[in-house]
């Protein structure tokens, strides 16, 4: 989910820098007859922008919060650890790297034109919520794996649940976890998500949970340790 969004994001930016330098310097728009100072609907467009990145945004806060609080329901999990503090290092990392992003392109926009002032403002907002999130789910210790009787949970910078039903393969490559499923469909989750003295006990709770006259664990899944 947190790569999908990052990917709309910069699809999206890239116009919308654009249009803020064609706006900013007004630039002479040929087959249009006219320049940047003098493009229509400027506000409306700068507005739509912003509107766009919010929504994307509010939508990428939403689900992380709400895994948050699904995986801290520790009573309704059969299996609920903490991750690993490597994991925790990389989250923090990758959560800070995001949070000045954003602040650096919150700053391109209003250096470009003070018309894109609800853009940057939007990018901001996003650097301040990546924070928040950092944050908070280190001092609360929020970040978390658990296991239910139909899926695997994963909350930390990323939310996933990866459902028992139609999986066939579970097998561990490259520091990451991979569930295999009918119709081709691959999920997987970082091996770091998980304390090293915890993953025997993941590894047979898991075996409970599935059926195994359906599900392959490779070599490397059940000596994961």
């Amino acid at each position: 989910m947190n790569k999908s969004i990052n990917i709309f994001l910069v699809l999206f930016i890239i116009p919308a820098i654009a249009f803020s330098i064609v706006v900013g310097f007004d630039i002479s728009i040929e087959f249009l007859r006219t320049s940047g100072k003098f493009i229509p609907f400027q506000k409306t467009i700068f507005a739509s922008f912003a509107a766009l990145f919010f929504l994307m945004g509010i939508r990428r806060t939403s689900k992380r919060w709400s895994g948050i609080r699904m995986v801290n329901q520790i009573a309704k999990f059969q299996w609920n650890e903490p991750v690993d503090r490597q994991r925790v290092s990389q989250v923090n990392l990758y959560l800070i790297i995001e949070a000045v992003i954003h602040f650096m392109v919150s700053m391109v926009f209003l250096i470009l034109t003070p018309k894109s002032i609800w853009i940057s403002c939007v990018f901001f907002a996003l650097g301040l919520d990546h924070l928040i999130f950092c944050i908070i789910g280190n001092l609360k210790k929020l970040w978390r794996v658990g296991i239910t009787n139909k899926a695997v949970v994963v909350a930390d910078r990323d939310f996933k649940v990866l459902y028992f039903s139609g999986l066939r393969k579970v097998s561990v490559h490259q520091q990451s976890i991979f569930f295999d499923y009918i119709k081709e469909l691959q999920l997987s989750f970082p091996t770091q998500c998980i304390k090293p003295e915890n993953r025997q006990s993941f590894v047979t709770k898991l075996e409970e949970k599935v059926d195994r006259d359906k599900v392959f664990f490779s070599e490397s899944f059940k000596d994961y340790k």
